[in-house]
């Protein structure tokens, strides 16, 4: 295991990146047990504040990020340093996009519908990263040879035309998909021959004439959200906590 660990993680400098990443999921899961201890008035916990001013945990996490990003442009890839570094940045990142979903709304949606894109975001760019360091360059890159890696121009080429597929299944509405071709173009490719979701830039522009790709469109669609917001949502209120039942705004506060 020790071997593997330098051969595939310490010698090519991802050690940090891999302590980036574990900070940030325990930072996420650590904060999430507190928030929902906080809501149900257990344990020693307690919402931060100065002046009657509510610190949401973002505010720490913004400068952390910071103070590690910068740290690691600094340190490098390799030695003390730059593990420490990661680490400050995972942690910082952890809390923000933990309450990434304040930041999109500009409102304190933490416990509502809303509030769950924040788990959506923590778990994608968790996984992303987790395909990053497991092996896989954005854009395919690693599928070429040494010979293509030789010539800059393929290497361009490789890249413009995965990222141009990339933009073309985002403009059909389909934000994961196109997020993980960038790491692996084959999802792209799917996604691209794929029906457009309705509503997307793709299906305004290339089904406005065409009522019966429109209407296909629509009901994979509603299939698609009816099979999966069952479990999606099984699995984000087991990880973030159930969002309140009702409306009111004061609800939102009880963290």
């Amino acid at each position: 295991m020790g071997h593997w660990l330098y051969r595939n993680i310490v010698e090519p400098g991802k050690l940090p990146l891999l302590l980036a990443l574990a900070a940030f999921v325990l930072t996420f899961v650590v904060t999430r047990v507190i928030t929902r201890l906080i809501r149900a008035g257990r344990g020693p916990f307690g919402n931060v504040k100065a002046g009657g001013l509510h610190i949401h945990h973002v505010v720490p996490g913004i400068i952390l990020t910071v103070l590690g990003g910068f740290g690691a442009v600094a340190s490098g890839r390799h030695g003390f340093g730059a593990a420490v570094f990661a680490i400050v940045f995972g942690v910082g990142a952890g809390l923000v996009l933990d309450e990434f979903a304040l930041i999109l709304h500009l409102d304190d949606v933490y416990w509502t519908e809303q509030g769950r894109k924040s788990v959506e975001v923590v778990v994608l760019t968790a996984a992303l990263v987790g395909l990053v360091l497991s092996g896989f360059a954005p854009f395919g890159v690693n599928d070429l040879s040494q010979e293509e890696l030789q010539d800059r121009g393929g290497v361009i080429a490789t890249v413009a035309v995965n990222f141009v597929f990339a933009l073309a299944v985002l403009s059909k509405g389909k934000t994961k998909t196109a997020l993980f071709s960038v790491i692996v173009p084959l999802v792209g490719l799917i996604g691209l021959v794929r029906l457009a979701r309705p509503g997307s830039p793709w299906a305004r522009r290339f089904y406005r004439r065409r009522p019966r790709a429109r209407a296909r469109a629509v009901l994979r669609a509603y299939r698609h959200d009816r099979r999966w917001s069952g479990p999606s949502r099984r699995v984000q209120d087991w990880i973030g906590g159930k969002p309140d039942p009702g409306p009111g705004p004061e609800s939102n506060r009880s963290r």
